[in-house]
């Protein structure tokens, strides 16, 4: 059984593509295209579900189309439509700094962690709707907003769910 900390997310299925059971997926971040796997998993009813890919083809920078092995019908392939999709994490780097790869959003649930301070708290939230992109954290009990800038994160460690970075002396105290 897959558990979902075994993963990390980088889609999801928005709708079918034709009557073959193919589905068109969007993406997250690069990941799968930088890793060129042979299985997604698919967050199903709460259960992490494998499937093996027959084929696939890019149609932007964000999306693709999916040919998934048993999945040969419209009908079958409407089942998955809105399903979170991920690659299991030896697929990616455990210890990855390169922040191209990824959303602020796949680091919903992530313990964010002070390098002077140790553990600050699990990130609950991401606000991007302006440029100065905030992580919502819970912090001694409390939501506290935490800006983020890739230049700040020092490392990301995906298999312990965690982000290390130097946080702004004072910015806790507000």
């Amino acid at each position: 059984m897959i558990r979902k900390e075994e993963v990390v997310k980088i889609g999801f299925v928005a709708k079918t593509h034709g009557i073959s059971g193919e589905l068109s997926i969007n993406f997250l971040n690069d990941l799968f295209e930088n890793s060129d796997p042979d299985l997604i998993v698919f967050e199903l009813e709460g259960i992490m579900v494998p499937f093996f890919i027959e084929q696939y083809r890019f149609r932007s920078d964000t999306a693709a189309l999916i040919k998934l092995e048993d999945i040969d019908t419209e009908e079958k392939a409407k089942r998955l439509v809105k399903a979170d999709i991920y690659l299991p994490l030896d697929l990616v780097e455990n210890n990855a700094k390169d922040m191209d790869h990824y959303s602020w959003s796949n680091f919903l649930g992530y313990t964010l962690v002070d390098t002077e301070l140790g553990a600050i708290g699990e990130i609950t939230d991401v606000d991007d709707s302006t440029l100065n992109i905030l992580l919502k954290v819970i912090y001694q009990g409390e939501e506290t907003l935490i800006p983020i800038d890739e230049n700040l994160v020092e490392w990301i460690n995906v298999e312990k769910r965690e982000i290390g970075m130097q946080i702004p002396s004072g910015l806790l105290s507000l």
